[in-house]
């Protein structure tokens, strides 16, 4: 199945719910029909200031990675708690909104307005202005980089 893609405004309502876009909220849909589950979403903040959402199956995928880990070695047990720091679980409601923790929003500087990036395995989410200044800061690396990685 095609992941998501594609990049969508939405407002944040006074309640700080946020709607998934209809095309996204279908992929959603389908695979909570499929696998019998609510549908439910992890997010985390990530360290470029955004916010990123994944759902259960994708997350498990990481967390499998995460339970590597030992708790008795300080480097590793360090990064386990600045994951799980970072990270929290949302519900989707009937209209298809979730409502984003306050310190999720404040770390990606969402107020209003939030831009909804598909970015396959995942959504990634900016407040418009963090988006517009990343993407005008980085605009000149975009070929170096793709022509490193493609």
């Amino acid at each position: 199945m095609a992941g998501f893609i594609g990049k969508e405004q939405h407002s944040i309502d006074d309640k700080g719910r946020l709607m998934i876009p209809a095309r996204f909220r279908k992929r959603l849909e389908n695979s909570s029909k499929s696998s019998g589950k609510v549908a439910a979403l992890y997010v985390m903040k990530a360290v470029d200031g955004s916010l990123e959402l994944y759902e259960p199956e994708v997350w498990a995928e990481k967390e499998k990675s995460l339970l590597t880990l030992s708790d008795f070695n300080p480097d590793e047990r360090m990064l386990k708690t600045l994951m799980y720091e970072s990270l929290d679980s949302v519900e989707m409601d009937r209209q298809g909104r979730i409502a984003l923790p306050k310190d999720f929003m404040q770390h990606a500087a969402i107020e209003k307005e939030v831009i909804i990036i598909g970015a396959n395995v995942k959504m990634i989410l900016w407040s418009p202005e963090k988006l517009s200044t990343v993407l005008k800061n980085n605009v000149s690396r975009f070929q170096v980089l793709a022509g490193r990685y493609f």
